[in-house]
């Protein structure tokens, strides 16, 4: 069960030193918990860990490639590894790596990628993740995740350590806002549905579920009733809920810090087109490459807001078929 913030302000804790706290404790719990690092424990905060058991931390150094090996290794001989670099390093880098040595051996490496999307920021197109989720969810059995903030963070980590199987999680390694009560749980695979509503659904994940909610305040100002729904999981996608979302209210928009290609926006058009066709429009990255620059920046450059969001909604409404007389 979860509950809606009462205020959506800026976290205290940035998603990094969340997440180091929550394999600590994980790994207090259960001493097959490894930590595989590629030389970037200070800019992903997972040195604490690794001081804190120092022979169950491994540092592969630059050898992302060779880091997906050792994790696979690791795995047949009943370690728990979470394998953790840049999202850039830990997909397109390594695809063929996971692909093999971690999927079709059916191993148990849970894959962290830091700096999702736009949340890469002033390192620029070179480390800009927008494509890292839709690699990921073509390898078969894969699971792909990404926490909205630090509470579902808190609430992810303990059901990838203790379930079997891969698992790629994209994360900003940042200050996340704060959308979630204190104690919230959430069920990996299992949507979380933010408010209700009659006329439009909206689906988002990530950075760009704050948007929604507040692209749900603009669109009520409009006479317009938004369900929202927070898709932290992109594969195994929840069907039910957005099945359910779509006979609720006949119009859907998605919104990701993501290439619409092969996306949140890809993943939930395959699900109406097989199950119950309605029309759709996403909001976000438009198949382009990265740029420098703040986060503000770049999701104005991308079109990732609240407003751009708001624009859709009003255009897949107007697209709806017509009630039957």
């Amino acid at each position: 069960m979860f509950s809606l913030a009462k205020d959506h302000v800026e976290e205290k804790e940035a998603m990094r030193d969340v997440y180091c706290d929550a394999l600590i404790l994980e790994a207090e719990k259960n001493p097959d918990i490894v930590s595989v690092d590629a030389d970037v424990m200070n800019s992903l905060g997972t040195l604490r860990f690794h001081k804190a058991y120092p022979r169950r931390g491994v540092n592969c150094g630059i050898q992302e490639a060779n880091a997906i090996g050792i994790s696979s290794g690791l795995s047949v001989t009943g370690y728990i590894p979470f394998f953790h670099t840049f999202s850039v390093f830990a997909t397109r880098r390594v695809y063929d790596q996971v692909f093999l040595s971690c999927a079709y051996s059916g191993a148990n490496v849970k894959i962290i990628g830091g700096d999702a999307g736009v949340t890469t920021a002033v390192n620029g197109g070179t480390h800009m993740p927008f494509e890292d989720m839709g690699i990921m969810r073509n390898i078969p059995g894969m699971t792909v995740l990404e926490p909205t903030d630090s509470e579902m963070l808190r609430s992810i980590i303990p059901q990838m350590a203790n379930k079997h199987g891969n698992f790629f999680m994209r994360m900003c390694r940042r200050n996340m806002v704060k959308i979630y009560e204190e104690g919230s749980e959430f069920k990996i695979g299992k949507a979380a549905v933010l408010k209700d509503g009659e006329d439009v659904t909206i689906i988002a994940n990530g950075i760009m579920v704050y948007e929604a909610l507040k692209a749900g305040d603009l669109l009520k100002e409009k006479g317009i009733s938004a369900r929202i729904v927070d898709m932290f999981t992109l594969k195994p996608i929840d069907l039910f809920c957005v099945i359910e979302s779509a006979k609720k209210t006949g119009a859907v928009v998605t919104a990701e810090n993501h290439n619409i290609i092969n996306g949140l926006g890809s993943a939930v058009a395959e699900v109406l087109c097989e199950n119950f066709p309605v029309p759709l429009e996403r909001v976000g990255v438009q198949d382009k490459f990265g740029e420098v620059g703040s986060q503000d920046y770049l999701m104005d450059r991308f079109g990732l807001r609240a407003e751009e969001i708001c624009k859709k909604a009003v255009r897949v409404i107007e697209r709806k078929a017509p009630a039957a007389v």
